[in-house]
């Protein structure tokens, strides 16, 4: 029997166990439980916060961008610049740590070590953050202009 699940519903003989019948007919496909959907204001009120972070940091020429009905990847985009590879890389580090004071851990980061693009998956957004020729050589916002762009209340840090 190696290789083969056992159908619990079954003796090893192949008549069926009394009183242990399932509910759903054979060859039925059961669908997994869907994990809650997350709240809409709280991740506009976190994407928003974020996008105030990265402005607080002096990051240049920040966009947020609000992908929904556009991508089912994510929520939204908050696409920023720094000034140099060391910006980049601050104003990150900024990011993620504002926000996991906030409860909002990062699920994915990439690139933040070499400063060039920083990436931060926050599942319902994801911040960008570009050295200046990848920006432009990238350009993002061209890429994804169908999504509208939000406009970013400014907040502080201690906010």
């Amino acid at each position: 029997m190696a290789g083969r699940a056992r159908n619990p519903t079954k003796s090893r003989s192949g008549a069926k166990k009394p009183g242990k019948s399932p509910n759903v007919s054979k060859g039925a496909q059961i669908a997994p439980t869907a994990p809650p959907a997350s709240d809409t204001s709280d991740s506009a009120a976190l994407v928003q916060r974020a996008a105030a972070i990265c402005l607080e940091y002096k990051a240049n020429d920040v966009v947020l961008l609000d992908l929904r009905g556009v991508s089912d990847m994510t929520d939204f985009f908050i696409v920023g610049s720094g000034t140099s590879d060391t910006h980049v890389r601050a104003v990150g580090e900024h990011v993620v740590e504002e926000m996991k004071k906030l409860g909002a851990r990062a699920h994915h980061v990439e690139g933040l070590a070499q400063g060039r693009w920083v990436l931060l998956d926050f599942v319902d957004f994801v911040v960008h953050l570009f050295h200046p020729t990848l920006r432009e050589f990238y350009q993002l916002e061209r890429l994804w202009s169908d999504a509208q762009i939000v406009p970013i209340a400014a907040q502080g840090v201690g906010a």
